[in-house]
């Protein structure tokens, strides 16, 4: 039996996105989000989640080690040495080291600041994974175990997604080199959270599929979906019409309308269907 997840990441970067996220919830197409707990439309993902409007969805965190302000107060050095994330690509390489005590007190300190924001905030969380996937890389692993354990979190993703066979176009090359490093990631990391009585969907998909979302891209990899539970990672949202100068500015963009859209794309559920494909939020664990 095919399940599939259908989770939107990013969810809470600004109400732009949210608009196009929350859209492709209602559609019945997106089953689960992932939440930035340091986005500036945060405030506007609880009103909404707290109207009671969304039934059967799964709120995960969206870890974030990468862009904007840091959840956690004290010093935080090694991660904000000017008072905000390093960024994309050097926030990458620092948390490629492994071994340093201090640095791994601040990335500890700060997902657990992250994950209690959202238990104050009485938002239900089944399931945690990271922006551009920093849970996984060496610095932050087994930090990011033992807060999933300390907060009884079940579920893990994995983004051990092997090179698609079902692309008919040759990826770029910076995508495929960035899906081939996080699936050597992932890969190495899922033997050890094996051991931690932790849970991760038997399929990954989604790394080769940013900024080329397209129906026909969709019909293709779900052709050839494996049988188990699958979670396919998006990126949906509606353009920001008045962006602020922010972190998070580039994260509500035409390529994000253009994904809702084939999400919405009537032809989904007719190939979903067809497949027998089941869609699912994060189901209790086994």
């Amino acid at each position: 039996m095919n399940k599939l997840i259908i989770n939107a990441d990013d969810l809470g970067s600004d109400k732009a996105r949210n608009d196009g996220i929350f859209e492709a919830i209602q559609s019945g197409i997106v089953t689960s989000a992932s939440i930035l707990p340091n986005g500036p439309g945060l405030s506007d993902v609880l009103k909404r989640i707290q109207s009671g409007a969304f039934k059967n969805i799964s709120w995960g965190v969206h870890l974030n080690l990468s862009e904007g302000a840091p959840v956690s107060t004290g010093n935080i050095h090694f991660l904000c040495p000017h008072g905000i994330f390093l960024g994309k690509v050097l926030s990458q390489r620092l948390l490629m080291q492994e071994g340093d005590p201090d640095l791994e007190d601040e990335i500890t300190r700060e997902i657990d600041a992250q994950i209690t924001l959202f238990e104050t905030l009485g938002i239900p969380l089944s399931h945690l994974d990271g922006h551009q996937h920093v849970h996984i890389f060496p610095a932050v692993l087994r930090a990011m175990i033992e807060a999933a354990q300390k907060h009884h979190i079940p579920w893990i993703r994995m983004p051990n997604e092997p090179e698609p066979i079902y692309l008919d176009s040759t990826l770029p090359s910076p995508l495929a080199e960035e899906g081939r490093r996080f699936r050597d990631l992932g890969s190495h990391a899922r033997s050890i959270l094996l051991a931690s009585g932790l849970h991760m969907t038997d399929h990954f998909r989604g790394l080769y599929l940013k900024g080329h979302l397209s129906i026909q891209a969709l019909e293709s990899m779900l052709r050839v979906l494996p049988d188990g539970l699958t979670e396919l990672m998006v990126h949906p949202g509606r353009i920001a019409k008045n962006p602020q100068e922010t972190p998070f500015s580039s994260f509500s963009t035409l390529d994000r309308e253009q994904e809702l859209e084939t999400l919405l794309n009537s032809k989904l559920r007719l190939i979903l269907k067809e497949r027998k494909i089941i869609l699912t939020p994060f189901p209790e664990p086994p």
